[in-house]
């Protein structure tokens, strides 16, 4: 990864330490995969975690009608797109890892 090191840091800086309307440290925790600090994100902490970790396992399997949800329940646009954005991230960055650990043979 030493070639993509600071464009990988870059992209983690603009989600995680970017101005937004979530707090750093809420886009900072669902990156990292913690499920507890959906708790104190919004109206709908059960549903917007049900929608963060489907994000984070099955992507593809977001629907237009997750989002509608989310929404009515009284998150913002800008909100869900930076939840949903810093949620992506961590899940990459986790496979990137591992992939880059299996090829140089250690554990990620």
């Amino acid at each position: 990864m030493s070639r993509h090191t600071e464009v990988v840091a870059a992209l983690e800086a603009a989600v995680l330490q970017g101005p937004g309307e979530t707090p750093l440290a809420q886009r900072r925790a669902v990156a990292d995969g913690d499920a507890a600090a959906t708790a104190s994100i919004g109206p709908a902490p059960a549903a917007l975690a049900a929608y963060l970790d489907k994000v984070r396992q099955h992507a593809y399997k977001v629907t237009d009608e997750d989002v509608t949800a989310l929404r009515a329940a009284g998150y913002s646009d800008d909100q869900l797109f930076e939840l949903t954005v810093a949620t992506a991230w961590g899940a990459a960055r986790l496979r990137l890892r591992a992939g880059l650990a299996a090829l140089h043979g250690a554990k990620p």
